[in-house]
């Protein structure tokens, strides 16, 4: 068996950026983004301080976050343990981005997919060395075969105790270093200064916030004086998709909820409104995807050229089933078949708990972002869906002659899904696992993305449950209407904070 790993020797290191630039000739690799760089930081204050380097790149992992998430296997691991990627297959959904704990993909500009080191696959195929050992001035970069025990990676493991980057995520990394300050290799226990140093590289979202919880000064010990700016992946669009699914899927959840209370038979709204807004949102969750997507030419590789693993295939497959079912309730309204709606209630309703809910496993493949990991987020995402699926079906109730007990069922619907809302975000912003969530969730609630964040729990939740009940209360459709603006524009609002924050937390 082979497998192959590097060893970087921090004690001989002098941070002269060879590896870089050796790494950007060999693979062409464009400005702005970088396979391996150097990250420098600071210890101790003048006359009495003290520079430290660290070399960063993919770590080739044995259990790698990348490979499980990847939707099309455009990452895939080698027998001989290289993480390597098939940019033919690559649809640039910048998942891989967002599940590496190392920060080590990014989208090459110029072709729009993604790509990392590879360990020079096709030097190390024809017995050469990677670019960046053979570069090294200092001999500082060991690669090779740790199965081999005659290898000198392998005689350097044995002699030397070595680190690892971010052990507790459990990827069994293979770049090992020797000699490397604790801080180098942990960004939670540097601050990025933006002290308008002229050669400093370092990501605003990183460098701007004030991120440090109660507690975490203490564990910052140095100060990062140069790193690679790492792009935020994703952004509004997905945001905005999390609203629109949690719609679609919400708004058959509330109307099968009706359907089997006896109201399958309220052709105009039950039978037709209800499926057509939930598969016009459907159709806006996929746009949204595709258009997210590097390489959205590509998009039907989801389903021609799958990795089963992957949320993003199952989700899309929840979202297809979604629409087939959607679309036969479609089709008992427009027969006037209210047995036919009554019998696909129930499996539509799974199909729309499904389709708000798919989320939180995708999420959980994201293994670089802890925020994203909490065990609360798919019952967050189910109540988000009754939330906006109930206000979706409430908006245009005043043009439909409505039982006053069907819109009674979607006003509750509306302030339960709200008002769970606010207790799950409650116990979201309140448990910290993790020194990284603690820093997204200060980011979120009081750092960068505090404004979209209670700009969600306060119209979103507490505004609109309020509403809700008062509109309840009075039998009032138009403060039922007033709610469910409130819970979609809130709930828009705090899915960007949640996003944002998640990714804000530098892991590198």
């Amino acid at each position: 068996m082979t497998r192959y790993a590097f060893l970087i020797d921090q004690d001989t290191c002098i941070g002269c950026h060879a590896c870089t630039v050796a790494c950007k000739s060999e693979h062409d690799v464009p400005l702005g983004v970088n396979r391996t760089w150097v990250k420098y930081i600071e210890k101790g204050a003048f006359p009495d301080s003290r520079r430290f380097y660290s070399v960063n790149r993919c770590n080739h992992c044995d259990d790698a976050p990348c490979v499980t998430i990847c939707p099309t296997t455009a990452l895939f691991r080698r027998d001989d343990g290289i993480v390597d990627f098939d940019d033919s297959r690559c649809i640039g959904c910048k998942s891989c981005m967002n599940a590496c704990p190392y920060d080590a993909l990014y989208i090459n500009p110029d072709t729009n997919t993604a790509h990392k080191c590879n360990f020079c696959t096709h030097r190390v195929e024809v017995g050469l060395e990677p670019s960046c050992v053979v570069v090294c001035p200092t001999q500082s970069i060991y690669a090779g075969d740790i199965d081999d025990p005659t290898s000198k990676i392998s005689v350097m493991l044995g002699r030397h105790d070595t680190a690892v980057r971010a052990p507790e995520q459990g990827t069994k990394p293979h770049v090992f270093y020797k000699g490397a300050d604790e801080a180098a290799l942990d960004p939670l226990r540097t601050r990025i200064l933006d002290d308008g140093m002229i050669w400093a590289d370092t990501t605003p979202d990183h460098s701007t916030m004030v991120v440090d919880p109660p507690g975490h000064g203490e564990q910052v010990v140095a100060r990062t004086a140069y790193t690679t700016a790492h792009k935020m992946a994703w952004t509004w669009r997905v945001s905005g998709y999390l609203v629109t699914k949690a719609i679609g899927g919400g708004a058959l959840m509330v109307a099968g909820l009706a359907a089997l209370m006896g109201w399958s038979d309220e052709r105009a709204f039950i039978g037709l409104y209800a499926p057509f807004i939930a598969l016009l949102m459907a159709a806006i969750t996929g746009v949204l995807l595709i258009w997210d997507l590097k390489q959205p030419k590509r998009f039907y590789y989801l389903f021609t050229k799958p990795q089963w693993g992957s949320w993003l295939v199952k989700g899309s497959l929840i979202l297809l089933g979604f629409g087939a079912f959607g679309s036969l309730w479609f089709l008992g309204g427009l027969i006037d078949s209210s047995s036919l709606i009554t019998a696909i209630a129930v499996p539509t309703i799974i199909l729309g708990a499904g389709t708000a809910g798919y989320t939180a496993w995708l999420f959980g493949q994201c293994e670089g972002r802890d925020l994203w990991q909490t065990p609360i987020l798919l019952p967050t995402l189910i109540a988000q869906a009754i939330t906006v699926g109930a206000a979706a079906l409430i908006l245009p109730a005043a043009a439909f002659d409505l039982p006053d007990g069907l819109t009674n069922t979607i006003m509750w619907s509306l302030f339960g899904g709200a008002l769970a809302q606010l207790a799950l975000v409650a116990i979201e912003v309140t448990s910290h696992s993790t020194m990284s969530v603690e820093m997204a969730t200060k980011a979120m609630v009081s750092g960068p993305y505090r404004g979209r964040f209670w700009t969600g729990v306060l119209l979103g939740m507490v505004a609109a449950a309020a509403l809700a009940l008062a509109a309840v209360l009075t039998g009032s459709l138009a403060l039922a209407g007033v709610a469910a603006v409130a819970a979609i524009i809130g709930l828009f609002a705090y899915e960007d904070a949640f996003v944002r924050a998640g990714q804000s937390v530098p892991l590198s």
